[in-house]
């Protein structure tokens, strides 16, 4: 079957441990009860502040040594206690940048620990490439995370009657809010490709001269070069894309986040070869072009309106983030 641009969510790609916490069972771990909803921007940055758990005396008990941003070590006493203990968060290291707010994607490391033995579980974001970022709200990730500032270091304990969820301890380190458009360094236009204009909030707009010759071969240009990880074949990324038909000049259905606002994630093996061609080798940060023949897209045959069988395809790429599959 052939691959289509749009992938599943991206929060299905995080480590299954810090997705639990994350992005499943957070809204109901002792938060402050603020209402759910289908677009995290909808929640006033006021409920992401409430939706942070209580501290209490297991998450001040645990001793946290190390800066932020590097693993920490970590020490407490064993067995955690899971008797009438849900969620508490302790802010064991307040940073001095900016405050979360509800719809923003977090670049984050963490450290998770056996509540009953100590035993360090698993890690996580302390080098780049090992944690893509996570879009927080109120009802997906507030109960750990609340309104922290970037810089912050936030300890958790955690117990619940659910045999799944053993009690743990958990070390974040809110290390950036990742920006929604690429933020590299701008590169000179390759002459003969599309051209690119972008609106104040990064969003492309594509122009093609769709009377000339299309190329026969996949063509990539950098338009913004960014300074972080380079992205490997099979690893998962979190983009924004937009796509047009070469024939026409036209976006085209199902090739555009910038449309409904929120990027997408997939691994770059489960794109169409010329899409994953633009990304295996660039760097997290980067703004690509990419001019897709149909050998690389979606096949030969007469270009018509109902699928893009036949068509070059031109997208521009931004590279927000990027996690290895080797982990």
């Amino acid at each position: 079957m052939r691959s289509s641009v749009r992938l599943r969510p991206f929060a299905a790609l995080s480590v299954a441990a810090v997705s639990a916490l994350l992005l499943a069972g957070c809204s109901g771990l002792g938060g402050g009860g603020a209402t759910a909803s289908a677009d995290p921007t909808e929640t006033a940055a006021v409920d992401l502040c409430d939706a942070a758990a209580a501290s209490g005396p297991v998450s001040e008990a645990v001793t946290v040594t190390g800066d932020v941003g590097t693993a920490p070590t970590v020490s407490f006493d064993t067995p955690i206690a899971a008797d009438g203990l849900t969620l508490e968060r302790t802010v064991t290291v307040e940073g001095t940048g900016p405050e979360l707010t509800a719809g923003d994607f977090v670049g984050f490391a963490y450290s998770i620990y056996d509540g009953t033995t100590g035993e360090l579980l698993e890690q996580a974001g302390y080098e780049q490439g090992t944690m893509l970022p996570q879009q927080i709200s109120a009802d997906s990730g507030g109960t750990l995370f609340g309104c922290a500032t970037v810089g912050s270091r936030l300890t958790a304990a955690l117990a619940t009657s659910d045999e799944t969820t053993p009690t743990a301890v958990y070390v974040i380190d809110v290390l950036s809010i990742v920006p929604t458009a690429a933020w590299g360094e701008p590169q000179e236009p390759v002459a003969g490709m599309p051209t690119v204009t972008l609106a104040d909030d990064g969003t492309p707009t594509i122009s093609i001269d769709t009377s000339a010759t299309p190329p026969a071969e996949t063509e990539v240009a950098t338009l913004k070069k960014g300074d972080g990880y380079t992205v490997a074949d099979g690893d998962y990324v979190l983009i924004q894309f937009r796509g047009a038909r070469w024939s026409t000049g036209e976006l085209f259905d199902g090739g555009d986040t910038w449309d409904g606002g929120t990027p997408y994630s997939g691994q770059t093996s489960g794109f169409v070869a010329g899409f994953s061609k633009a990304l295996v080798g660039q760097t997290v940060g980067s703004q690509v072009l990419v001019v897709i023949p149909p050998a690389d897209g979606y096949g030969e045959g007469e270009i018509n309106t109902t699928d893009l069988t036949g068509e070059t395809l031109v997208f521009v790429i931004d590279i927000l983030g990027a996690q290895t599959a080797t982990q």
